[in-house]
């Protein structure tokens, strides 16, 4: 059974990025979106279990969102009022659903990295 799951690291402070808000979303043709879920990430940094899995995770493209600015803010990070990284979107397609999807985040106020993560 297929699922989709992601993890945030913050190297600025070297911890998971507990209390993250995260939106995952389906993009859908035309560029019309459809939000599917918002969460705040567990102590781990992680969703705390998948974010779709089974029939709900469907072969298409998605996005998550992750709220980095308002994270570094809540933890007492100074950042400009403009902050260089406010949110990461990241775009990534499904082509088998009956895979595992892990979408990890590397993040700090000023620099992010993603790849695909087992």
């Amino acid at each position: 059974m297929g699922k989709l799951s992601t993890h945030v690291l913050d190297t600025a402070n070297g911890c998971p990025a507990a209390g993250m808000q995260v939106t995952l979303l389906r993009l859908l043709p035309g560029g019309a979106t459809q939000e599917l879920r918002r969460l705040a990430l567990d102590d781990d940094g992680r969703a705390g279990g998948p974010l779709l899995e089974g029939e709900a995770l469907q072969r298409g493209r998605y996005r998550l969102v992750f709220s980095v600015a308002p994270y570094f803010r809540a933890r007492g990070t100074a950042l400009p009022e403009v902050p260089f990284v406010d949110e990461v979107p990241l775009d990534f397609g499904i082509d088998d659903p009956a895979a595992h999807y892990h979408v990890p985040l590397l993040v700090s106020p000023w620099s992010y990295s993603t790849y695909r993560g087992s």
